[in-house]
């Protein structure tokens, strides 16, 4: 009855024509299947006693879901097929397991809001941090804004060893060399046999337009000067901030720098 007195407000003629329904407020403990609703795509069912998703089934096109102030004890099966889903309000429920919380929502890409305060596991130590690592299209978490600083935090908890390699940053230029050089302990690989070059040809000089003999002995000259790189890289966590730096509770580190050579 709900549905069908909000589709004479809106004046929707059949099912193909709804886009939005509000059935908030209403006292509602349970929604039969809105699979009919092909192109539904805003849903409020706010502020009601709903413990079961499970006539969300078909709604692929969904954008935004608010589903806060209700009973809800458990989603999971229920809202991970939401792929286009990009607003979700789930705050005052009574959603208790973080891990199988996030992990239903990991599919949803497009996903920028989420609300999920006034759950128990929004009282877990790393609730935040955690929620922006395993969600990282989430944009505004809890009606606030996700830092970098906080992205950051979540990987340096998360995933430490590959923070450890974003923050090692690393510089590459190639390096002029001659055909049979050797450079430092890189591994670099040399070609079995020397490319016959023809008489007058200068090395690394194109003036002379004198083709080799081999046409192979060309594309190995050429790939052989212009693949050697050299890389630099340095451990920015040794170097202090600028807050360490001013309160100087960080030790100055010398930089350790690492040159890498190799084709």
């Amino acid at each position: 009855q709900a549905i069908e007195k909000q589709m004479k407000i809106c004046g929707y003629k059949s099912n193909v024509d709804v886009v939005a329904l509000y059935l908030a407020r209403q006292g509602l403990r349970s929604i039969p299947s809105l699979s009919q609703f092909r192109r539904l795509k805003y849903l409020w069912i706010n502020n009601n006693k709903i413990q079961d998703l499970t006539f969300l089934i078909k709604n692929y096109y969904l954008t935004e879901l608010y589903l806060n102030n209700n009973e809800l004890t458990d989603i999971s099966g229920a809202l991970k097929h939401l792929c286009s889903l990009q607003i979700l309000f789930l705050h005052n429920n009574e959603l208790k397991k973080l891990g199988k919380t996030v992990k239903e929502l990991k599919g949803m890409i497009s996903l920028q809001t989420l609300n999920l305060f006034q759950n128990p596991l929004a009282y877990d130590p790393d609730y935040r941090l955690y929620v922006i690592y395993f969600l990282p299209s989430v944009q505004l978490l809890d009606r606030k804004l996700v830092t970098q600083r906080e992205r950051e935090s979540a990987l340096h908890l998360y995933n430490p060893k590959r923070a450890w390699v974003m923050q090692s940053i690393a510089f590459g230029k190639r390096v002029d060399t001659s055909l049979g050089t050797t450079v430092g302990s890189s591994r670099c690989t040399q070609p079995a046999r020397r490319p016959i070059m023809p008489s007058g040809h200068e090395f690394g000089n194109n003036t002379n337009k004198v083709p080799f003999e081999d046409p192979e002995d060309a594309v190995l000259v050429r790939a052989t000067t212009r693949s050697l790189m050299e890389f630099s890289s340095v451990d920015w966590n040794k170097l202090a901030t600028c807050q360490e730096r001013r309160l100087k509770n960080k030790a100055e580190e010398p930089l350790e720098k690492l040159t890498v050579q190799f084709r």
